[in-house]
């Protein structure tokens, strides 16, 4: 197993190396199988209205699957041992799934997701806010898969929606969790040009 860990506002020493190789060793042995590489990246918040500041984020490359997890708390130890049991639970989860489909059929995709129309508010009551600039460039491939293979994957990002190219009709779809449960499909429709908006018409 190749084991990455990088910090943010923080020194990754000695002890904390040998801690968390020892925890995540722990937490993916008996999946060490099917784990390629883990990234562990480590963070603490130097703001004193925060209060859990320490944050331990960890992404298991697993047979070309990503299975992510995060955790926080007022204590770095505490975070990276509250991030090691969800991981291991979320590839516990992912393990079980896999035997499943290999002893029944695949469902139907067309059954997880109802023709609802979109929420007005994806965010509900949250509160947003945006930086200033952007901050973080990410570039993922995106192999295409079905709606369903896309839920999965929303189960083991620990996120909540996911990004991703529907097989069926090659153009980027966004499922995620429904505030009132359940989940959402957000696909792309064309303009018309009726409404004047394409041509700048307002």
């Amino acid at each position: 197993m190749k084991l990455l860990i990088q910090g943010n506002n923080i020194t990754v020493t000695d002890a904390i190396h040998e801690y968390v190789e020892q925890k995540l060793e722990k937490a993916v042995k008996h999946f060490a199988n099917i784990t390629t590489k883990v990234d562990v990246h480590l963070s603490v918040i130097r703001n004193d209205r925060v209060s859990e500041k320490h944050k331990a984020e960890v992404t298991v490359y697993a047979n070309g699957t990503v299975i992510r997890a995060q955790e926080g708390s007022e204590n770095l130890y505490a975070s990276i041992d509250l991030v090691s049991d969800k991981i291991a639970r979320q590839l516990r989860k992912y393990k079980e799934k896999k035997l499943y489909q290999k002893t029944h059929a695949q469902p139907k995709t067309a059954a997880i997701v109802s023709e609802d129309p979109v929420e007005a508010s994806l965010i509900g009551n949250r509160t947003v806010k945006l930086p200033d600039e952007v901050v973080r460039m990410k570039y993922f491939t995106m192999p295409p898969m079905s709606i369903e293979e896309a839920k999965e994957q929303l189960q083991l990002v620990d996120h909540d929606f996911y990004v991703f190219r529907n097989r069926d009709t090659n153009e980027i779809n966004v499922i995620y969790l429904r505030n009132h449960g359940g989940y959402g499909v957000i696909q792309p429709r064309l303009d018309n040009g009726n409404n004047g908006r394409a041509n700048g018409n307002h």
